[in-house]
């Protein structure tokens, strides 16, 4: 039977790549996929992972119907096996209900990719609808860790090696980024606590935290 699938997992734990894996695996065996994303790191139309793999992709946009969109492709005359989507987070509720619908209308497999929770640790509406709706919901095995070394659970926006809590709830920009906005994965300690690595490292370093000494 024809699946809904939702893997999902912090940033930089493989969803991409997984999704490329995915797609090769498919293609090899004489499978054509459709392959949507929505403001992907490499750029509009692409699904690319920080592993340094990219192919193209459908770019979605606000209001776009997945669902017809598919059905307009194979009437004519494409071909569609099963259906990634990448960057599922962003997109909108109606959009995974669409993607639900090619599932038991359509009978084909959709794997969707994406992350939960934003930086605010508050769950992405796309995410929130894939978890009402999925048939099967895969947590990725990779994990990534935060700089502490302990296994990392949650998103933090930064800017400039600071983390923040307050701003629009998509704004693109990549992991480990010390300068202008950038992404960090931390755990639930240190994010409540928002202490990412260049805070860490400043405090390891500030004469105020060292110890004293007499005599």
């Amino acid at each position: 039977m024809p699946e809904l699938v939702f893997f999902s997992g912090t940033m930089d734990c493989g969803k991409s790549t997984l999704a490329l894996q995915i797609e090769h695996n498919r293609s090899a065996r004489g499978l054509q996929g459709m392959i949507f994303t929505r403001d992907d790191r490499a750029g509009e139309g692409k699904l690319s992972s920080r592993l340094g793999l990219v192919t193209d992709a459908v770019e979605v946009e606000d209001g776009q119907d997945l669902y017809a969109y598919l059905v307009d492709h194979l009437s004519q005359g494409g071909r569609a096996d099963y259906v990634i989507a990448d960057e599922a987070q962003f997109l909108a509720p109606a959009q995974i209900d669409q993607l639900a619908r090619v599932v038991d209308d359509l009978g084909l497999d959709v794997y969707a990719f994406g992350i939960t929770t934003d930086f605010r640790s508050k769950l992405f509406p796309g995410s929130q609808r894939l978890v009402e709706l999925a048939d099967r919901v895969e947590v990725l095995q990779v994990e990534a860790l935060c700089w502490c070394g302990a296994r990392a659970t949650h998103n933090a926006r930064t800017i400039g090696g600071e983390m923040v809590v307050e701003g629009a709830q998509v704004v693109v920009g990549d992991v480990n980024q010390a300068e202008a906005i950038g992404y960090e994965v931390l755990c639930r300690r240190h994010h409540r606590r928002r202490m990412t690595a260049a805070t860490a490292r400043a405090a390891a370093l500030s004469p105020d935290v060292l110890p004293v000494t007499t005599g």
